[in-house]
């Protein structure tokens, strides 16, 4: 299935706005139910690109949630995904069959989390923390008392609460006082009424003087001394170049050898990620893992096509889609103040030219939106290969952000 599919996804916010794990799915007709063998291939598909037999589990402290039907209970790539970061979503009704039953007790027994849907929280009673580790509940905000009621037991027992839908920040909130562990929704693209717009720290203003000096191609030395001004940043280019994932081969010192060794343009690419991360403007950490896996994704989805000093210009434009959240300024104020060329700035403002199409199909497949097939065509990517790079900018985006 994985390579006539493609892969969506829907992140579960906790109360904090952080990203606690991922719903994973086929992207499928709306009144369309997924098969036992689509469900079975979304466990091996994703099993077997981020369960690495090396590295072990590559999305970090994120969990995996995963549509069910009793068939696939006992399928094999099961054993694949690590049961403490699995959760197994099922209908509760399905539970009236004794084998199905059987086989939810064995998998709990085993550390997989299971989510009931459509669970009556008044019928389940004390059973409901033997078969499942979460349950999704349905806010409505109508009668949010009688809800303060019905949640009060399970917020004494060990089972967590998933909010959906989650439509508004006023719903968020009322959730969050209610004591729900996480919630599914796209609410995180949406600005949070009344947050302040506070611009750019002095960390990011140095940061952009960087850029700056970067676009205009300045003398080492020079970057070097700005650098120099700036012990955390400083701090962080030596840990990036030394670190394992950019593989210089020996320990770099030196910060003058550290911008050598890198390059102008990775240097940018790197810079634009730090101008993000060193966002104080209060808005969620969701946004920023959004933007970076939305960045990767697209800069994967271009690198074969347009070669790799492009793809990284095809990450800033990704980045930069949400950097005007991010730092709290209009996107008009963040292209007058930060250097781009004129093609980030027509992808980001139009999604055209060359790397604007890249850009747009990262975004259609974190919407679920129904343009990921004709976009991949246009762009002569297959499902496979979509989704092979989908999976890989989350796994990469845990060690930028984690």
């Amino acid at each position: 299935m994985h390579q006539t599919h493609f892969l969506v996804r829907e992140p579960l916010l906790d109360p904090q706005q952080r990203v606690v794990g991922y719903e994973l799915a086929w992207q499928l007709d709306a009144s369309a139910a997924p098969t036992l063998a689509e469900l079975e291939d979304l466990v091996g598909f994703v099993a077997a690109h981020v369960n690495d037999a090396e590295r072990g589990w590559l999305l970090r402290d994120k969990t995996l949630f995963l549509q069910a039907v009793p068939g696939m209970l006992s399928t094999d790539a099961l054993h694949d995904l690590p049961p403490q970061h699995t959760v197994l979503s099922i209908r509760t009704a399905e539970l009236a069959n004794p084998d199905t039953l059987a086989a939810v007790r064995a998998l709990r027994a085993g550390n997989v989390g299971i989510l009931l849907r459509n669970c009556d929280l008044a019928r389940a009673g004390n059973r409901l923390p033997m078969i499942a580790s979460y349950v999704e509940v349905r806010f409505t905000g109508a009668d949010v008392a009688a809800q303060a009621r019905a949640y009060a037991a399970l917020k004494q027992s060990s089972v967590r609460m998933v909010g959906r839908p989650v439509a508004t920040w006023a719903d968020f909130d009322a959730c969050a006082a209610l004591g729900i562990d996480a919630f599914v929704g796209k609410l995180h693209l949406t600005p949070r009424p009344g947050t302040d717009v506070k611009g750019m720290n002095p960390a990011q203003t140095t940061i952009l003087q960087l850029m700056q000096m970067v676009q205009a191609n300045a003398d080492v030395p020079k970057i070097e001394s700005v650098l120099k001004r700036d012990a955390a940043l400083s701090y962080k280019l030596l840990r990036y170049i030394n670190s394992a994932g950019f593989g210089a081969g020996r320990e770099i010192q030196s910060l003058r050898q550290a911008i050598a060794l890198l390059g102008y343009q990775p240097l940018y690419r790197w810079l634009t990620l730090l101008l993000a991360t060193a966002s104080t403007s209060g808005y969620s950490p969701v946004l920023l893992e959004t933007a970076v896996v939305r960045g990767r994704l697209a800069e994967l989805l271009g690198l074969a096509a347009l070669g790799r000093a492009d793809a990284e210009n095809i990450f800033v434009a990704g980045m930069f889609s949400l950097l005007d959240r991010l730092l709290g300024i209009p996107m008009k104020e963040v292209l007058e103040a930060v250097p781009l060329s004129a093609e980030i700035v027509t992808a980001l403002l139009e999604r055209g030219g060359r790397f604007g199409p890249y850009l747009a199909l990262a975004e259609a497949c974190e919407l679920n939106s129904s343009l990921v097939a004709s976009l991949a065509a246009s762009l002569q990517l297959t499902p496979e290969e979509v989704n092979k790079a989908h999976l890989s900018a989350l796994a990469w985006t845990q060690n930028v952000t984690g």
